[in-house]
């Protein structure tokens, strides 16, 4: 009981899993390209651009990047890795690319749209959960919803 037994229902248990998978892919990506250019490299960037506690920011923003992407793809405490991913894109975007604009102009490095397209991924996982093929599902930190929930808990 509580299985999908449509063709879109077992699908759309892959969708939270493709999610996870390719943006927590994409910000380990760039939590290891900031690691290997070295995260103080990375905050003598953010104080060129003027914000604050750069060197802090550079190695708050490396390792957030790396270990919540990594949470992310194996579906371990997503939610809180997702969070965590918001808000560093959200701050990202307050301190950094609102100077530069929504979609950069030619020439200008990247806008904020990228950084939005993202948050909302994270937001998605914050939102709906991880998804059935993930850690937190195995384990009980995520527990279905709705009526699977309800056939979780009359098995106990």
């Amino acid at each position: 009981m509580g299985e999908p037994t449509s063709l879109s229902g077992r699908l759309s248990d892959l969708a939270p899993l493709v999610l996870r998978v390719v943006l927590g892919g994409l910000m380990i990506a760039h939590g290891y390209l900031k690691v290997v250019g070295g995260p103080a490299t990375f905050g003598r960037l953010l104080a060129g651009l003027g914000v604050p506690a750069p060197m802090f920011m550079g190695y708050l923003v490396t390792y957030t990047e790396l270990v919540g992407g990594a949470l992310l793809v194996v579906g371990l405490l997503s939610r809180l890795a997702a969070l965590a991913l918001t808000a560093d894109l959200v701050v990202a975007i307050v301190l950094v690319k609102v100077n530069i604009g929504l979609i950069a102009p030619r020439g200008m490095g990247a806008g904020a749209e990228l950084d939005l397209a993202y948050t909302a991924g994270f937001v998605f996982i914050l939102l709906a959960g991880p998804g059935r093929f993930s850690l937190d599902r195995l384990i009980g930190i995520d527990r279905p919803p709705g009526p699977a929930r309800a056939a979780s808990s009359e098995a106990w």
